[in-house]
């Protein structure tokens, strides 16, 4: 079975409760969670959150919605918990969807959850070429690097490889990662309990932890990834002026 994951949690640095923000006539985690059920992978959705008003406001619009607790240090954690309460196999896959991401192409989901079925990987995640816009060398955005069998290589804010003779040579696939993961629950119990890892820890990328420790994580390259997710009341801002009722 495939299971949805959207974990809502109410405290954020840069944008105070920002999955109750309600400017387009919805809460923003309800856009997330309806693009969601389009994905055609998944038996079914659930928002897994640490507070009560998160909680009430995914009832009020149907969600299957679980009470988790409020000390986790990210999301994977609070998607373990809910495993556990929903009583998921170990051979089940979560597909970690981000509760500020409204308009994320179902189809990304679908993929990284299959990417698990057919790899065999612990994990599997999506990444998609690098706009025209894009400055490579902003540690905003994560790079990632796979080998030539799918998995991945290495993540990182810096550009890699580094262009010791100037121009990065075309062969070589540099691939804007898309913070999307689906994971097999026996891994992702055993994922929670790993030590946290110095190349984790320096880059501040929970993924290397899986690196690290020697799994594997399933790269899938897509072109339509959807909208970015929003950290910012500005870049709500812009997605209300594309969805207000």
């Amino acid at each position: 079975m495939i299971i949805g994951m959207i974990p809502a949690r109410l405290g954020s640095t840069r944008f105070p409760e920002k999955v109750l923000a309600a400017a387009t006539g919805k809460p923003l985690v309800q856009h997330v969670w309806e693009r969601a059920k389009l994905a055609t992978s998944l038996a079914r959705v659930v928002i897994a959150t640490d507070h009560a008003r998160v909680f009430a406001a995914c009832e009020k619009f149907g969600a299957q919605v679980l009470m988790t607790r409020e000390d986790h240090p990210n999301g994977s954690s609070r998607l373990a918990e809910a495993s556990d309460v929903l009583g998921l196999t170990d051979s089940d896959i979560v597909v970690n969807i981000q509760g500020d991401e409204p308009e994320i192409e179902p189809a990304v989901i679908d993929a990284a959850a299959h990417a698990v079925e057919r790899t065999g990987a612990e994990v599997a995640t999506i990444a998609c070429p690098f706009a025209v816009s894009d400055d490579p060398s902003n540690p905003a955005i994560v790079k990632v690097i796979a080998r030539r069998d799918g998995m991945a290589m290495y993540f990182s804010r810096s550009r890699i490889p580094y262009p010791r003779d100037g121009a990065l040579a075309s062969e070589v696939g540099v691939l804007r990662h898309v913070g999307l993961y689906a994971y097999r629950v026996g891994f992702l119990r055993k994922y929670v309990a790993l030590p946290a890892t110095p190349l984790e820890r320096i880059e501040s990328l929970e993924q290397l932890r899986v690196l690290e420790h020697g799994y594997q994580i399933a790269v899938v390259t897509m072109k339509d990834v959807g909208g970015a997710g929003i950290d910012t009341p500005e870049q709500y801002a812009e997605f209300v002026g594309r969805n207000r009722q």
